[in-house]
Order: C-alpha cells, then sequence, then structure tokens
C-alpha cells in the first residue's frame, strides 16, 4: 500500500468513521442510562462532603 493510498483512504473513510464515533460518542450521553452515568460522575467529588455533614 502506498502513501496516496493510504491517504486517500484516510481522507474519505477516515472521516466518516471519525465523524460517526464523534456523533455515537455525543449521542451516548444523552440517553437514559448516558445520563445517570454523567450526573454520578459530576457529583462524585461532592461524595465525602455529604457523607462528612452527615456524620458530624
Amino acid at each position: 500500500m502506498t502513501y496516496d493510498a493510504l491517504r486517500h483512504f484516510a481522507d474519505s473513510w477516515g472521516l466518516v468513521f471519525m465523524g460517526a464515533s464523534y456523533l455515537i460518542l455525543v449521542g451516548w450521553h444523552f440517553l437514559p442510562r448516558g445520563r445517570r452515568h454523567s450526573r454520578d460522575a459530576a457529583t462524585m467529588i461532592f461524595k465525602n462532603d455529604q457523607t462528612e455533614a452527615d456524620n458530624g
């Protein structure tokens, strides 16, 4: 496989693959299960504060 052939493949199908991957990964967070995981990850740093407030 020559450089030109590889470059042509990357310019055509590589761009399609990267665009589809981007849309899938961004869309994943809008699913109900993805929203829950995103919310849990966003509030994870506050879990220690909540347990200390409950205990102390």
